[in-house]
């Protein structure tokens, strides 16, 4: 039984994991650079859009991400397999709780503006150097996560 769960489990952690980070790649290498050349009205009706399209996909495959690697720390024979496969969980916990309290609330404030009306203050307030460093973090903690969750497959299987 546990082999047929291991079967499952890690090649939907896999897909599931590699799915976030190549979104939070992409989103680095090519929505970010995008956002921050764009002049203030411009950069707000960009971001909001941007901000709508992965709800909840990317909150979705973080968590099943999370989850299978707990349970699969749970799950694997020997020590190294198990220590790794919670650091992967840890970097997705890591990865996660930068997304909630860190770019979701910079994403949910920028959907209120209206571009064509900014706040007389939006320069002082303007978020995309926050919001860029860190969605490098997040991106560098899941796609680490990935990394290590590879590497985990020759361990496991």
């Amino acid at each position: 039984m546990e082999e047929l769960v291991l079967e499952i489990v890690v090649p939907l952690v896999l897909l599931a994991n590699g799915l976030a980070a190549g979104v939070l790649l992409g989103t680095q290498m090519g929505g970010w650079p995008l956002l921050d050349s764009l002049p203030p009205d411009r950069y707000v009706h960009a971001h909001a859009f941007f901000s709508t399209r992965f709800d909840p996909f990317m909150p979705a495959c973080l968590l099943l991400t999370t989850v299978g690697d707990l349970a699969l720390a749970l799950l694997v024979d020997g020590p190294v397999a198990r220590v790794l496969y919670l650091v992967a969980a840890a970097l997705c916990l890591g990865t996660i709780a930068i997304s909630v309290t860190k770019n979701v609330p910079v994403n949910r404030w920028v959907r209120t503006l209206d571009p064509d009306h900014l706040p007389d203050d939006f320069a002082q307030r303007d978020p995309r150097r926050q919001w860029g460093s860190w969605n490098r973090v997040r991106t560098a903690l899941s796609t680490l996560a990935l990394i290590v969750n590879c590497a985990l497959v020759g361990l496991t299987l």
